[in-house]
């Protein structure tokens, strides 16, 4: 089972796609790992560079509709190469927020007004997510602020993200 604690990349932004997550130049490449470099090349967001910002981060929280565009796995694998596990968000593309837990990864959908609340009193600031899987809670934390926020996700979605995937969840089943 991956990981899914760590420090945390704002994405400001709704509409964020599967070109910008991973531009498409790049699909020709053989291997996951291949993907890592590229990762949010593209994305076009005032104060946000690819470079600099990734680094040391393992978990995005964003805003609706993220993962749109095509339905390529590219964009979960590069997020996984890159040591993101979870991105939370006010809304998700279907598609995209279906790769990321057939990849064992969770893609976790929580009220706007939450996301709205994380942002107000964390971004910005060093922000830490804590999961309690088993209990279906992030523990969000900066210097100043501390909130447990509680999670749904089906339970088809809650076995594979134990098995680490669809196809290691289908070799345990079958």
């Amino acid at each position: 089972m991956k990981n899914f604690t760590g420090k945390v990349l704002f994405l400001d932004k709704s509409d964020i796609n599967t070109d910008e997550i991973i531009p498409a130049k790049y699909l020709t490449e053989i291997t996951k790992k291949a993907l890592k470099p590229y990762l949010l090349e593209d994305l076009v967001l005032d104060g946000f560079n690819a470079e600099n910002d990734i680094k040391g981060k393992s978990v995005i929280i964003t805003r609706d509709n993220f993962g749109c565009g095509s339905s390529r796995e590219h964009a979960p694998w590069a997020l996984e190469m890159n040591g993101f596990n979870l991105v939370i968000a006010s809304g998700f593309a279907r598609i995209f927020r279906q790769n990321m837990f057939n990849c064992g990864m969770m893609a976790v959908q929580l009220e706007e007004k939450i996301i709205d609340r994380i942002f107000n009193n964390c971004a910005g600031k060093e922000t830490l997510v804590q999961t309690d899987l088993d209990s279906k809670i992030f523990a969000i934390s900066t210097d100043d602020f501390s909130e447990e926020i509680s999670f749904n996700i089906s339970n088809f979605d809650f076995a594979l993200v134990k098995a680490g995937g669809w196809v290691a969840y289908a070799d345990q089943k079958y």
